[in-house]
């Protein structure tokens, strides 16, 4: 028979890395269950909680709950560590202590015993001593000598998402087991358009403020719940902020604004970034949504027509987060959890090749009341 695939999920946010894994799972009929899931934001934690159901949840830190519970052992750990320190927008400090949260990824690894685990983050993660580390304690009597790693980079926009959005996503097995190889692009040349993702949603902006809403006895402080498509809201624009917006031509940026309403800053760099104040472009996938994309001069987040920055349903709809997802906390805590999650589609395609190896590996064909947790013959 086919066991239940029992998955840890680490550093979870809002959950689109989960959301990808239950779709793909769910379309190859596979039966999931999270084991143990860890998230130290509260609102994005909240978020996770109505989605998923999950009831083995700890709000905290990961290495209290290392210390706090035992960890159950699972099939698969998934789950991307916190990158600001390794991102190229930020100051790339290899001392910010999260970027050593994957020690903790590590110590869990070696607690559960997964049979595969994915750990998903930017780019420069792949070139960082961290991951030289990681690399590392795979080698003969290193924490992670039973695993052998699998490095890609991908782009979102090859798997269907709406956005060009690159990420590093490092798959490691349980040495014996089969390889899991690259996702097979779905959307190869075809990419989907920011023209396909605003199918249906208008122009015009239902609100600025949240709707009022009564929170569960779960969620006690925390604003919510929302669906996406309640959070089509925009924010209260200066008038010299709608004047810049308004001459700012389809596909235009900064560049294009007329110099008497240029603020001094912008009169004295004619170089620099393109995607300042930029419009998003119909034909074509949207640059990567980050946490603030709700600022036009953050980067490319003017929509493509309207006079405005696009807004948090808009946002949602280019991670690929279904119209009825649930969100909980403030508009800049809602922001952050869509900003930080993986592209849904891409979290889809990983899933589907780590499910097909552990499925390819005669790992889930097992009594029921078997140990998930023990050795493979397969690895012996």
């Amino acid at each position: 028979m086919t066991g239940v695939v029992r998955v840890i999920d680490l550093f979870t946010g809002a959950g689109g890395l989960t959301q990808g894994w239950h779709q793909a799972a769910e379309e190859m009929g596979l039966p999931t269950s999270t084991v143990a899931a860890v998230e130290f934001d509260r609102a994005a934690a909240a978020s996770y909680r109505a989605n998923f159901h999950t009831e083995q949840q700890y709000v905290g830190p990961v290495e209290s709950w290392l210390v706090e519970h035992p960890t159950p052992s699972a099939d698969v750990i998934i789950g991307g560590p916190p990158c600001q320190g390794f991102s190229a927008l930020g100051r790339q400090d290899i001392n910010d202590e999260r970027n050593f949260l994957w020690l903790k990824y590590a110590e869990t690894i070696v607690a559960a015993r997964p049979r595969y685990f994915v750990l998903e983050n930017v780019v420069p993660f792949l070139t960082s001593p961290q991951f030289a580390a990681l690399e590392q304690a795979t080698e003969p009597g290193r924490m992670l000598e039973n695993y052998q790693l699998e490095t890609f980079t991908l782009s979102a926009a090859d798997y269907g998402a709406h956005q060009n959005r690159r990420r590093a996503v490092v798959i490691g097995r349980r040495r014996g087991l089969p390889q899991v190889g690259v996702p097979v692009a779905s959307h190869d040349g075809q990419w989907q358009t920011v023209r396909d993702a605003f199918a249906g949603i208008p122009d015009e902006v239902s609100g600025v403020e949240l709707p009022i809403v009564r929170a569960p006895s779960g969620s006690v402080g925390i604003p919510g719940p929302f669906r996406s498509h309640q959070l089509h809201l925009g924010r209260n624009y200066t008038e010299l902020s709608l004047r810049r917006f308004s001459t700012i031509p389809a596909g235009g940026n900064r560049f294009d604004i007329p110099d008497e309403l240029l603020s001094p800053c912008w009169r004295k760099h004619k170089t620099g970034t393109g995607d300042v104040m930029g419009r998003l472009k119909w034909d074509a996938p949207s640059v990567t949504i980050r946490t603030e994309f709700f600022k036009p001069e953050k980067g490319r987040y003017l929509h493509p027509r309207a006079d405005r920055a696009i807004t948090h349903f808009e946002a949602a709809r280019l991670q690929g987060f279904p119209d009825d997802f649930t969100w909980y906390g403030s508009k800049v805590a809602i922001a952050r959890q869509i900003g930080n999650a993986v592209p849904v589609q891409l979290g889809r395609a990983v899933a589907r090749s780590v499910l097909g190896a552990l499925t390819a590996s005669g790992a889930l064909r097992h009594d029921a009341a078997g140990d998930h947790g023990g050795e493979l013959e397969s690895a012996a």
